[in-house]
């Protein structure tokens, strides 16, 4: 019989809690320390992650020196997809808040996404990625964000600027022209997406299975900056 395994307990910064990763059979998940028992991300449910990186990176490929930013590196499955979907003169910045989080993707969990972080096309940044937004003007072709559960689902109350009409302006600074945003979200919000939309972009909201063809549901919002 399967049970939850603790491997490691990592801190958040600036006293914002700590996460855990258990070892459950051949997966792995990462929960909050000492919250209700729910399950951040695992790596048998990643298909949504997978299609934030593959729709948006898809739709720029075939710029040259395409350049991409993903806020929150997780179980490392959106790195692996823009990897997949972008070609050899790309560059993909991750920025992650939590260290160990960088360590467990450089260990056994890494394989399970093919450690992306090996790839020389990857650049990481231990640093929020509201920090990175806020100091770039046209600097990427995609922003891809999967920081919390969604705009109306934060873990973290610090994470709800990006979610806010000031972090999504600075999204489409941040962007080159015609450039991605991509935000995924554990369930859909339609005032999220006029919020979107008012930011200067042009959105549309996807529902993408978390795992196979059925079952849970995720809502990624694909936006094109306009202007």
């Amino acid at each position: 019989m399967k049970r939850f395994v603790l491997l490691d307990t990592v801190e958040i910064p600036d006293n914002a809690g700590a996460l855990c990763l258990f070892e459950y059979g051949e997966d792995f998940v990462i929960k909050i320390a000492g919250g209700d028992g729910g399950q951040l991300m695992n790596t048998r449910m990643h298909g949504s992650e997978d299609a934030l990186a593959a729709i948006p990176c898809q739709q720029v490929a075939s710029r040259p020196q395409v350049r991409a930013l993903i806020g929150g590196l997780g179980m490392g499955f959106t790195l692996a997809s823009a990897l997949q979907h972008l070609g050899t003169d790309a560059e993909v910045t991750v920025a992650e808040l939590v260290p160990g989080v960088v360590e467990w993707n450089r260990g056994a969990l890494g394989a399970k996404a093919g450690y992306p972080l090996r790839d020389p096309r990857t650049r990481v940044v231990l640093e929020d990625v509201a920090k990175l937004l806020q100091r770039a003007s046209q600097a990427y072709d995609a922003i891809m964000l999967d920081v919390d559960n969604g705009p109306e689902g934060l873990t973290q109350k610090g994470n709800g600027w990006l979610y806010s009409a000031a972090g999504l302006r600075q999204c489409h600074q941040a962007l080159r022209p015609r450039g991605r945003l991509a935000v995924w979200s554990a369930s859909a919000d339609r005032p999220f997406g006029e919020r979107v939309r008012r930011a200067g972009f042009r959105v549309e909201e996807v529902q993408v299975y978390a795992h196979g063809n059925r079952g849970t549901r995720h809502t990624l919002w694909i936006a094109e900056k306009l202007g």
